[in-house]
């Protein structure tokens, strides 16, 4: 008799990769970890990157905790996150494309926003990913994305700053709030920013002309009168933002935080362009746009030197979690970042 010459198929070979991953939502310790899982594989219009280097916003925490609830109801998973690996800027190496990507190349070096940045592989958009600023780091370029993004549609869009405006950032020492104050200035606004005592200094460097400390003052009783606010921080009432704008001025609300599980400050962001309607300020939520069309004018002003991002501390892949509580507490001057 002959033998079965039939050979059992290949096995398929699944590349792995290291990643920090969560499988409920919860605070950073309790339920961020590392873990050995599968690379991601770019879809026809996406790229692939090695990550260099990932950004912590403040969206991050967000997804993790899965607070406020309404979070959950767009999208990100009702009662565990749908998407398993956190992280959302990034900034890398091209390793492949898909077949519909034109924009970027295999060994472009990139910035930009996907999901899961939190790892040493993640797959971003062509639409949402632009070659890196030649003058930044791996690191400095992760810190940008999201967090300059929002400054820049905030203070271009949606206020319309013009040279010789006054401009007020609320929260001027944070991921935003540094990024606000140099697009701002760079627009050609008098800049004031608005933080706590230890990071006056840092606020001045950046180009503030001038720097209100909220703890030993507040913005609406010292007379003065902005035509632009952009408040990246706290939860200040709209009554009292108003105070501080001048009769036609615009407010651009860009964060809120009062830790509450159902609206976490976003009530404001609710009032405000109801209110707008029947006074003369104008009253923005900022709802920002993540495209790369916006990350080359970006670049451009990081190029001409007119913006710098300001890295507050740096932590290794393994670390990710005291990399989110060290920004979720407020301590970050600027933003904080891990490298992988």
């Amino acid at each position: 008799m002959g033998t079965d010459q039939r050979s059992e198929p290949s096995p398929v070979i699944t590349e792995t990769m290291r990643a920090i991953v969560q499988d409920e939502y919860g605070e950073a310790g309790a339920v961020l970890r590392l873990a050995e899982i599968e690379r991601p594989v770019a879809a026809d219009d996406e790229v692939l990157l090695r990550v260099r280097a990932a950004g912590v916003d403040r969206g991050v925490w967000h997804l993790m905790a899965g607070l406020p609830y309404p979070i959950r109801l767009a999208g990100y998973g009702f009662r565990t996150p749908k998407d398993r690996v956190r992280g959302r800027e990034v900034a890398g190496r091209v390793e492949a494309v898909g077949t519909d990507v034109t924009t970027v190349a295999p060994g472009d070096e990139v910035y930009g926003i996907g999901e899961g940045t939190f790892a040493e592989y993640a797959t971003v958009r062509q639409d949402k990913v632009a070659p890196k600023p030649k003058n930044l780091t791996f690191e400095q370029a992760a810190a940008a994305p999201v967090s300059a993004l929002t400054a820049l549609q905030g203070l271009r869009d949606s206020a319309q700053v013009r040279a010789g405006q006054h401009v007020l950032v609320i929260g001027a020492s944070g991921g935003v709030g540094t990024f606000a104050v140099q697009i701002a200035k760079a627009f050609g606004a008098e800049v004031t920013g608005v933080c706590g005592t230890a990071k006056v200094e840092l606020v001045r460097s950046i180009g503030a002309d001038h720097v209100i400390d909220y703890t030993r003052a507040d913005i609406a009783d010292s007379g003065q009168r902005y035509d632009v606010i952009l408040d990246g921080g706290g939860h200040r009432s709209l009554t009292r933002l108003r105070r501080a704008l001048t009769p036609h001025g615009t407010l651009v609300i860009v964060g809120s935080e009062t830790g509450g599980r159902w609206l976490g400050g976003f009530d404001r962001s609710l009032r405000a362009p109801v209110l707008s309607r029947f006074v003369g300020q104008k009253l923005v939520a900022l709802m920002n746009s993540e495209n790369a069309r916006d990350l080359v004018v970006l670049t451009e002003l990081i190029e001409s030197g007119k913006v710098t991002p300001v890295v507050d501390k740096a932590y290794p892949l393994s670390e990710a979690p005291a990399a989110i509580r060290h920004m979720a507490a407020g301590h970050a001057r600027g933003k904080v970042v891990i490298t992988v």
